[in-house]
Order: C-alpha cells, then sequence, then structure tokens
C-alpha cells in the first residue's frame, strides 16, 4: 500500500521557513522539529529566497547602511597598509 502525502498550507510553509530564517536555526534540525523531511523544507527555503530576490530589483541604489558596509572594509584596508608601511620603515630604520 502506498502512503498518503501530508498537504502542507502556504501559511504552515511560511511558518516553517520562519522557523529557520528568524531563528537561526539549521534547516535538518528544524526539518525534525516540525516532523517534514528535509528535502522538503530545503524546497521550501528554497522557494522563499527565490521570491525575495525577484521582490527585490536588481537595479536600485544601495541604502545608507548598505554603502557603509561597502566603505567601511576599504577604510579598514587603508589603515592596514598604512600600517604595514610604517612597519616596514621601521624595520629599515632598524637595520641602519
Amino acid at each position: 500500500m502506498g502512503s498518503t502525502r501530508r498537504a502542507c498550507t502556504e501559511e504552515y510553509k511560511a511558518q516553517a521557513v520562519a522557523f529557520v530564517v528568524d531563528g537561526g536555526r539549521s534547516a535538518a534540525e528544524a526539518a525534525r522539529n516540525i516532523g517534514v523531511h528535509e528535502m522538503t523544507l530545503g524546497k521550501w527555503l528554497k522557494k522563499a529566497r527565490d521570491e525575495t530576490e525577484a521582490a527585490q530589483p536588481s537595479d536600485t541604489e544601495p541604502t545608507e547602511s548598505e554603502r557603509a558596509e561597502l566603505v567601511r572594509p576599504r577604510g579598514e584596508a587603508k589603515n592596514a597598509t598604512a600600517t604595514i608601511a610604517e612597519l616596514r620603515m621601521q624595520v629599515e630604520f632598524a637595520k641602519k
């Protein structure tokens, strides 16, 4: 005899996805907790990610916080380069 498939509502799927995304849990752990197969939950997560990406236009300007995230590493790299140059000068001076 074949097994019966459990029908899940879209609301249930959304809650399961939120359980993983917002709860910071792994998909495997969440799947065990809610009683669905790991692959099933993985498909729900992929569908939710695809929908989220499709909802965000790719040609929009970055927000202020996104710009800050992009600028910060550049500043850190400049600071690191300056520190390296200063240390090299100190080494050269110590050699003389």
